[in-house]
């Protein structure tokens, strides 16, 4: 089946909740076949997440809180774009000294990651940061974090023994190790 068979059509959309980072839609689609069926997915904004790499070769992480599953979690910094409008780039500028007090000498582009297709449109736009030098953190009112320092492979290993379940942390390492190992 060619790609073009597979599309649905908007027939109407409604929107359940909206809020602050997301807004809830309920679309009625058409499917190929002609009939209808419904999909239920969130809107989101878009988001940056960074990989700070020292030149000694130890990754920056960060540990935090995350009520949607109710645990601390080990993972890269990250963040929401401010608005539609804002280059990514200029986020993650941001979201690594947000976090991490780091600033980069270098912040190559590792991608768009879709966490989750079937519900959310999120996109993460990912990047490696290099040349780092490092001052103070300024995280966000409702942020508490702890900054975790390791060497690359350590934190490969520990995706690899299923220890780390962050969707973009095991990305960006593994995509890092492979250019970087």
């Amino acid at each position: 089946m060619r790609d073009e068979e597979m599309i649905e059509k908007r027939v109407s959309s409604e929107t359940l909740y909206e809020g602050k980072i997301l807004t809830v839609k309920r679309d009625t689609v058409e499917l190929p076949s002609g009939r209808q069926s419904f999909r239920e997915y969130a809107e989101h904004g878009g988001a940056v997440a960074v990989l700070p790499l020292t030149s000694e070769g130890e990754v920056v992480l960060v540990k935090q809180y995350r009520y949607a599953v109710g645990r601390v979690f080990l993972e890269v910094p990250a963040g929401k774009l401010d608005s539609r409008d804002e280059p990514p780039h200029e986020a993650a500028i941001r979201e690594l000294r947000e976090e991490t007090g780091a600033r980069c000498e270098r912040l190559t582009p590792l991608g768009t990651l879709i966490p989750s297709p079937a519900i959310l449109t999120e996109r993460i736009h990912m990047y490696l940061a290099e040349g780092l030098s490092f001052g103070e953190s300024d995280p966000d009112e409702d942020e508490l974090l702890g900054i975790v320092r390791m060497p690359l492979q350590s934190l490969v290993s520990m995706i690899m023994r299923g220890e780390i379940e962050d969707a973009k942390t095991q990305i960006m390492a593994l995509k890092v190790a492979s250019m970087k190992l």
